[in-house]
């Protein structure tokens, strides 16, 4: 009898050892993948500690605006990068390219402007991809960088990014160009007030931002910074 009730108790002590081994294996999964999702580089700025900033110009409207920018990045000899709409790109082929054969990099931002922290996974995954197809299929090259629109994102979006080999774009200088109380002075005081190495600038083609693209540049230099794209700051 004595040892019937020992091979019980070694066998329910057994047991509990192997599920608690099993629910360790099981957590310790769970929280690699959790980190592996989560964790992924969500760029608020860039990781080079050095005078340089990258401008991140997100089109999905702005056509009007776009060649004087172009211009003036031009004569100033800077390459940006430019976050293009997928239904924008569709309708504005020939000024992606342009766009695009100036030098400039050029990010995905959504088929759609929409909040993708309001989509599940199948939809964030859907609108990326649909633009990441037609983007490539303008320029023959591969995005690697998303921006998403109003900087809305949820963990669906963050999973369907790195499942499409995206790293999320965000910013650490905002112009606010879009809004109407924004004029030139206002947009140089946002960006020159808060200037830092490795700053990410958004802005949109907008009639006040190209005016004060030029004296935005101009301090920059002045003060020893160098200007480029994501992929220059982001390493």
């Amino acid at each position: 009898m004595k040892i019937l009730i020992l091979n019980k108790r070694a066998m329910y002590t057994t047991f509990i050892v192997i599920l608690v081994i099993i629910l360790i294996l099981l957590y310790i999964n769970f929280y690699n993948r959790a980190d592996e999702t989560f964790n992924m580089d969500i760029h608020y700025k860039g990781n080079i500690d050095d005078k340089i900033v990258a401008f991140a110009c997100n089109v999905d409207w702005g056509n009007e605006h776009i060649p004087g920018m172009l211009e003036i990045l031009k004569g100033a000899d800077i390459k940006i990068s430019f976050f293009v709409t997928g239904r924008w790109a569709e309708k504005n082929p020939d000024l992606l390219l342009s766009i695009y054969e100036h030098g400039h990099e050029i990010g995905n931002h959504g088929y759609r402007h929409v909040d993708y922290d309001k989509l599940n996974y199948e939809k964030n995954r859907e609108e990326i991809l649909r633009a990441h197809n037609i983007i490539s299929g303008i320029i023959k090259q591969e995005s690697i960088y998303f921006a998403p629109p109003s900087g809305a994102y949820n963990d669906n979006t963050i999973r369907a990014a790195k499942d499409l080999n995206y790293d999320i774009i965000m910013w650490s200088i905002d112009t606010i160009d879009w809004r109407e109380d924004s004029n030139k002075e206002i947009i140089i005081e946002r960006v020159t007030s808060k200037i830092h190495n490795s700053a990410i600038v958004l802005m949109h083609p907008t009639e006040e931002t190209v005016k004060a693209l030029p004296e935005i540049i101009s301090f920059l230099f002045n003060r020893g910074y160098k200007i480029g794209t994501i992929s220059d700051v982001i390493k």
